[in-house]
């Protein structure tokens, strides 16, 4: 174990962390397991280091209900995340991966799509809340991989890219994904959709329909993504809007 407490593993600690940036190029960190050690300790690393970019795997348990999903509240678990970036320092690179999206997406995709609508009638997770400072997965080497310890439904991915690439707050696309599942061309026209239209972490998100097999939103009032089987949508969508982007059960105009 690592006393993060101890000043000369902090000096030595932030010392290799500046050789990282100034020898060999890196210019953001990753907190893995960011709950083993405080925000006050990470601050210390961070603002000693300066990075342009720094997230922090702070991954706790959702709140489930008596049937073993989530509960439509999560307000609990995105106020950890949003904790940890307020102690660390809002104003600074400091931001945290959105697991509360990531959980309330895997449930959603598989005919529950009204979850993605908050009681506030914004997004449900740490995007609702402070978009600048969620990054936002649909898996990880944890949670997908051969650790396989959380997985996105693997035949509804392409949903949660579609989701994640069109919406608020700093999307992470997963290798295994991009390179091994042969999904790079489908998540390349996600991407260059968001490039050409310029969204990104702070864009406007306005949710136009979340129910059960349908959700539909609209961003920046460029970009419209349809998520779920449901295809009589048409009158739904504003004059103007062409198809950009489609798969399994997913459009983005």
């Amino acid at each position: 174990d690592i006393d993060h407490l101890n000043l000369r593993v902090q000096k030595e600690l932030v010392e290799w962390l500046n050789w990282l940036k100034a020898a060999i190029g890196f210019d953001g960190w990753r907190f893995d397991f960011a709950k083993g050690y405080s925000a006050d300790v990470a601050k210390i690393y961070i603002d000693r280091s300066e990075p342009s970019f720094a997230v922090a795997e702070i991954w706790t348990s959702l709140a489930y209900g008596g049937d073993g999903k989530p509960n439509l509240n999560q307000d609990q678990h995105r106020q950890e995340l949003v904790n940890w970036v307020d102690k660390v320092g809002g104003k600074g690179p400091a931001t945290t991966f959105d697991f509360t999206t990531k959980g309330i997406l895997n449930v959603a995709v598989e005919g529950e799509l009204w979850r993605l609508r908050g009681t506030d009638g914004k997004a449900p997770g740490m995007i609702g809340w402070w978009p600048a400072k969620a990054v936002t997965f649909v898996d990880n080497h944890d949670t997908g991989s051969t650790q396989h310890m959380w997985p996105f439904p693997s035949d509804r991915v392409m949903q949660g890219y579609a989701y994640i690439l069109t919406h608020p707050g700093t999307p992470c696309i997963f290798y295994d994904h991009f390179f091994d599942w042969g999904l790079k061309e489908e998540i390349d026209r996600l991407v260059s959709v968001r490039t050409r239209h310029g969204i990104h972490c702070e864009s406007k998100l306005q949710i136009i329909e979340a129910d059960a097999d349908l959700y539909l939103a609209e961003i920046d009032g460029k970009v419209i993504v349809k998520l779920g089987p449901r295809y009589d949508v048409g009158n739904l969508i504003p004059g103007g809007f062409k198809v950009a982007a489609h798969g399994n059960d997913y459009a983005v105009w």
